[in-house]
């Protein structure tokens, strides 16, 4: 499933992100969304975990959760 996580703080890095959802199982990919010319995150990112109850599991955890002072949304991405 691939997850959206929102409301990212810009310090939070890729690393970071793919650790805090590996806690929750399996994690394929991780995409911080960055700006182009600046290099920054844009406070978004991609996560896709390959089973469901794991993704589902990661989202009850981590939905409204505080990470970097900032509290997170993650949701199913749209396809």
């Amino acid at each position: 499933m691939k997850l959206l996580v929102r409301n990212l703080s810009r310090a939070t890095t890729e690393h970071e992100l793919r650790t805090l959802f590996a806690e929750h199982g399996k994690v394929t990919t991780c995409n911080l969304v960055l700006d182009k010319e600046t290099g920054q995150s844009k406070g978004f990112a991609f996560v896709e975990m390959p089973n469901d109850i794991e993704s589902k599991s990661a989202i009850k955890a981590l939905n409204q959760s505080t990470v970097d002072k900032s509290k997170i949304r993650v949701k199913l991405a749209d396809a």
